[in-house]
């Protein structure tokens, strides 16, 4: 029987995967009635200095809680003062309703149970992983697994909110339309940047539910030890990715802040998992930057996340990291040449700045030698010559 080439393999396993992921998202966004991220809306006030507080709530849409938080009004009979008899200016007086009424949306637009019980998962799940990686025991077909498991249950089942890249993204937008800040998106925000402090950009690596979508697209094309592509992948200079990443932060901050415009929510990949309301621009957007998974390694991640950024550079503090036993090491550059990135280049020879690291222990698996680990402490530098030979011409040991 004629064997199916390789193309036809990869293609097939990619369109199955897509189709079943949106499938399943719009049955799992039936079931827990989801609604699409709504950005802070720029209010038109109605007010009129006539008016009473409470007659001002009901023009605009502004609940008697509201009221009272933001005007720091005691009784009933306080709605009753007339905006011309108020303490404050009208301008004073909506820009206060405004801040708190956006925290207020925020408030009750979320699922805290489910929230809750994804932060407890991913905690389980992420434990689990770097027990695998600390003990070298991570098999191609182990991450293929982990990897499905990711996507299935932190994006199919419980959904694309909440996500690493949305705490940033949204606490930006909110910050720069409204002028607050969302204390629980706050706190989502420290609780991921410990996980890269702890572990080596960890949620990323394993618990983004689209960042393990296209680490699983991008294994999709790999031959079946993981070492290289199928169909031939490529890996994107760190100082181009990263440039675009950097651009791409400060067009999405100077948007926000002078504009109050979110730039990502119409290419938002993770609505992936919201397949209801991808517009036609985020479908386009969405399909080429999956189509483009498969060929090189975590596109969105590198070139487009403010959370990759902001997480690239916690990543230097962190405490578990892939190091290298230069002892051992017989400078094969294996794990180099295995490594879906350029990062492991940058760690074996220390030569430049280290790219994005997400700890898929691909480098750890090839390695004949068992030089490289993830553990805790700092990177040690390779000794002089170790891969680019020394000055009298003498190569390296293993490379002879």
């Amino acid at each position: 029987m004629k064997k199916t080439p390789a193309k036809v393999t990869v293609a097939i396993q990619f369109v199955s995967l897509i189709g079943i992921i949106l499938t399943l998202s719009f049955l799992s966004t039936l079931v827990w009635g989801g609604k699409p991220e709504e950005g802070p809306v720029i209010q038109e006030w109605t007010i009129h200095e006539n008016m009473t507080i409470a007659e001002f709530g009901q023009a605009n849409n502004v609940p008697e809680p509201v009221l009272k938080k933001a005007l720091q009004l005691d009784s009933e009979d306080d709605l009753r003062i007339k905006i011309g008899d108020f303490t404050l200016s009208q301008t004073e007086v909506c820009a206060r309703v405004d801040k708190t009424l956006a925290i207020y949306i925020e408030q009750e637009s979320k699922n805290w149970i489910k929230i809750l019980v994804k932060f407890a998962l991913w905690i389980a799940f992420l434990t689990v992983v770097l027990v695998l990686l600390h003990r070298q025991s991570l098999t191609p077909r182990a991450r293929i697994g982990l990897y499905t498991a990711s996507v299935v249950l932190f994006g199919v089942v419980l959904g694309s909110d909440p996500s690493p890249m949305g705490t940033v993204k949204d606490a930006i937008i909110l910050l720069g339309s409204k002028g607050v800040l969302f204390l629980p998106r706050i706190i989502a925000l420290s609780v991921f940047l410990l996980m890269i402090i702890l572990a080596n950009k960890f949620i990323c690596a394993w618990g983004c539910q689209f960042g393990t979508l296209q680490d699983l697209i991008f294994r999709l094309n790999r031959d079946p030890k993981d070492r290289k592509g199928n169909v031939r992948q490529f890996k994107i200079p760190f100082v181009l990715s990263n440039s675009i990443r950097v651009l791409f932060f400060i067009l999405f901050t100077v948007a926000a802040f002078l504009w109050a415009v979110d730039i990502v929510d119409p290419i938002d990949p993770f609505k992936i998992y919201k397949p209801q309301y991808l517009g036609i621009t985020g479908g386009i957007f969405l399909f080429v930057l999956l189509l483009l998974s498969l060929f090189t390694y975590r596109p969105w991640c590198s070139m487009f996340c403010p959370f990759g950024l902001v997480g690239w550079l916690f990543e230097k503090i962190g405490l578990f990291k892939i190091k290298v036993n230069y002892d051992t090491c017989i400078a094969c550059e294996a794990c180099a040449k295995a490594c879906p990135s350029t990062v492991m280049d940058a760690v074996l020879k220390r030569n430049r700045v280290i790219p994005d690291c997400f700890a898929c222990g691909t480098c750890i698996e090839v390695c004949p030698t068992r030089s490289i680990s993830f553990a805790v402490g700092k990177r040690s530098k390779p000794p002089e010559g170790k891969f680019h030979g020394d000055r009298t011409g003498e190569s390296p040991p293993g490379k002879a």
